[in-house]
């Protein structure tokens, strides 16, 4: 084991204030110690310069008996809980292996992969095909049992819309928000059974290191639940929006794009256009309850798009 001397960790300067806000300042102080600890206690060395995600510090490591990977340390709470379970589940088929868990700190020990290679830049639509190529293959899993759910996520949705409309400047923005929220009430009792990722954008798949004996492209950081694929869709149609405004016609994009996406991940179009839906209606409510008296621009345009 390493002693005593193993150094504290920095949070990267980014990830400090993301902390703050989603979890506070007296988690993010404890974050170095935290790390060092569980260094300590699986015997790892730091061998790079810590990462992060939103609110996930990883650290590249040295593990004891030679080779590498990453430990990604990160708060606990509703969307992150399951993450441990659908990374079994899923058992590097289309996404990141689990190494290791620490039910008591929430740590994980993950396959390292290339961070300097996303799907970010490659284009759009190869990158389409390939959000819906692993998406297919993600949601073939049943999720784990006591998984969170999609049916329970969007009724609470629909609740939390109800009592937020009022805060909304004007009549035709409530009125949108009442008619999401219908729609999503109509759409609960059908939610399903599969184990999304649902936060798959383009910069949420990764490219394995040099020499692995991996496929071209893993899916990281889910924060998964149990529902209908078609949940998953929007991140490939909200991320990467200066892209389809550049196009000239964004709604146009925006239908194409969830035309490539969902035909690659074999969900018809219907089910896509109606789990999307219910997607906006999430992005909207959340917007709301952070002090926004105004529907999010972007997602109410992808609601436009596929004709809400």
């Amino acid at each position: 084991m390493h002693d005593d001397t193993t150094p504290p960790i920095s949070v990267p300067e980014a990830l400090a204030p993301l902390l703050d806000r989603f979890f506070g300042p007296e988690w993010t102080r404890g974050l170095p110690e935290l790390t060092r600890r569980q260094l300590r206690r699986w015997d790892l060395r730091p061998v790079g310069a810590p990462m992060h995600g939103m609110v996930a510090l990883v650290v590249p490591v040295r593990l004891p008996h030679g080779g590498s990977a990453v430990l990604k340390i990160q708060p606990v709470d509703e969307e992150s809980r399951g993450e441990p379970d659908a990374l079994r589940t899923w058992a590097g088929d289309g996404a990141v292996r689990l190494l290791r868990h620490d039910a008591g700190t929430g740590a994980m020990l993950l396959e390292p992969l290339d961070p300097a290679r996303t799907l970010a830049p490659v284009p759009i639509d190869e990158a389409l095909a390939v959000i819906g190529t692993l998406l297919a293959r993600l949601t073939s899993h049943r999720a784990p049992r006591d998984m969170r759910t999609l049916e329970e996520a969007t009724r609470a949705m629909v609740t939390r819309a109800r009592h937020l409309a009022p805060r909304l400047r004007s009549a035709h923005e409530r009125d949108r928000l009442d008619a999401l929220a219908a729609r999503a009430r109509e759409m609960a009792p059908h939610a399903g059974d599969r184990l999304l990722h649902w936060d798959l954008h383009f910069e949420n798949v990764l490219a394995p290191l040099p020499g692995t004996d991996r496929e071209p492209w893993l899916a990281i950081d889910p924060k998964p639940l149990a529902g209908d694929p078609g949940f998953d869709l929007f991140p490939a149609l909200h991320n990467r929006w200066e892209e389809a405004v550049a196009t000239g016609d964004a709604l146009r994009e925006t239908r194409r794009r969830l035309d490539l996406v969902s035909e690659a991940a074999g969900i018809p179009r219907d089910r896509a256009r109606a789990w999307t839906l219910v997607r906006v209606l999430q992005e909207c409510v959340w917007a709301v309850e952070d002090g926004d008296s105004a529907l999010p621009r972007v997602p109410v345009t992808v609601a436009e798009a596929l004709g809400a």
